[in-house]
C-alpha cells in the first residue's frame, strides 16, 4: 500500500469516526427530548396547562393538592437574569484586565486561579454561601424589616444568596472563554486603532471587544447553562419556599424543586416533578437556540 492509499484510508476512517460521534450527539439529544415529553407530558394532560404553568400553589401532599409552579418558574428566570447581569459585566471586565491591563506575569498568577474555580464543587460553593454569605444576608433583613410586622424572617436564606452565589459560580466560564476570545483578536486591529488616535481604552471597547463579541457571547451561553442546571448550591442558599422571586423571600427554583422531592414524591406527584423537569429543559433550549442564533447573525 502506497503511502498516498495509506493517506486515503486514514481520511475515510476519521470521517466515518466524526460521522459517528456527531450521530451519537444527535441520537442523545433526541432521545432526552423524547423521554422528557414522554415523562412530563402526561401530568400536563391530567393536572391541564393552566393550572399547572399559572398557578401559584405548590400543596402536593394536601387533601386537595395543588401544583402550581409559576412562582417556581418566576424564580429561576429572575434569579438566572440577575444572577447574569451581575456576573457577565464583572467576567468581560476581568478578561479586559487579564488580556489588556495587566503585565504578563499577573496574568500567569491569576488565570490558573480562575481556571481552579471552575473545578470547585458546586456544593462548596453553596456551603460556603451558607456559612458565610447567609449571616449577612440576616443582619441586613432584620436592618431592613426590623419594624416590619408582615415579613417572613428567612435567616439569610433568600433570592439575593441565590444570585450572589450563582454569579459567582458562572465567573469562571465566562472569563475563560473571554480571555481566549480576546486573546483571538488580531493585533493588528489594535494598532490600527491606536494609529488613528484611538486611547487605549476606546480601543478596548470599540476594536477588541466589539471583534470578539461572538467568542465572548459563547461564554454568556455557557454561563446561562450553568446557572440554569444548577441545584445542589441553589438549594442550600435560596431557602426552598415557593414564594414570589422578591430579593428577600425564600425562593424555589425549577432545578432546586427536582432536587428537594423526586426521593419521596410517587404518583400524579412524581408525574408532576416530571413536567417541571420538561419546562425546564424546555427553557433551557429555547435560551440556547435564542442566543445560538443571535451569535450567528454577529458572525455574519
Amino acid at each position: 500500500m502506497n503511502s498516498r492509499a495509506k493517506i486515503r484510508l486514514g481520511e475515510n476512517v476519521a470521517h466515518h469516526i466524526f460521522t459517528t460521534s456527531a450521530l451519537m450527539q444527535i441520537f442523545a439529544v433526541f432521545s432526552i427530548t423524547l423521554y422528557m415529553v414522554a415523562k412530563g407530558a402526561p401530568a400536563f394532560i391530567k393536572v391541564g396547562v393552566p393550572e399547572l404553568l399559572f398557578g401559584t400553589q405548590w400543596q402536593p401532599t394536601a387533601e386537595s393538592p395543588s401544583y402550581g409552579i409559576l412562582f417556581i418558574i418566576l424564580s429561576s428566570i429572575v434569579g438566572t437574569g440577575a444572577s447574569v447581569l451581575l456576573g457577565v459585566p464583572v467576567g468581560l471586565l476581568t478578561a479586559v484586565f487579564l488580556t489588556e491591563v495587566s503585565d504578563k506575569r499577573l496574568s500567569r498568577l491569576v488565570k490558573p486561579a480562575i481556571e481552579l474555580l471552575a473545578a470547585i464543587p458546586s456544593v462548596i460553593y453553596g456551603l460556603l454561601g451558607l456559612m458565610l454569605l447567609n449571616p449577612v444576608m440576616y443582619r441586613l433583613e432584620k436592618l431592613i424589616f426590623s419594624n416590619s410586622t408582615g415579613h417572613q424572617f428567612t435567616g439569610g436564606s433568600n433570592l439575593i444568596s441565590a444570585v450572589i452565589v450563582l454569579a459567582i459560580m458562572i465567573l469562571p466560564t465566562v472569563v475563560n472563554v473571554s480571555v481566549s476570545s480576546l486573546e483571538a483578536v488580531s493585533p493588528n486591529l489594535r494598532a490600527s486603532s491606536l494609529a488613528l488616535g484611538a486611547s487605549k481604552i476606546q480601543t478596548v471597547f470599540k476594536v477588541t471587544i466589539p471583534a470578539a463579541k461572538s467568542g465572548i457571547l459563547t461564554g454568556v451561553v455557557l454561563g446561562i447553562g450553568r446557572a440554569l442546571g444548577e441545584a445542589m448550591a441553589i438549594n442550600m442558599v435560596a431557602g426552598g419556599s415557593v414564594n414570589f422571586p422578591l430579593p428577600f423571600n425564600s425562593v424555589r427554583f425549577l432545578t432546586t424543586q427536582l432536587v428537594s422531592e423526586m426521593g419521596y414524591a410517587e404518583g400524579l406527584h412524581r408525574q408532576v416533578l416530571f413536567s417541571v423537569g420538561l419546562v425546564l429543559y424546555i427553557f433551557i433550549m429555547l435560551v440556547n437556540l435564542t442566543l445560538l442564533r443571535l451569535r450567528r447573525k454577529e458572525t455574519e
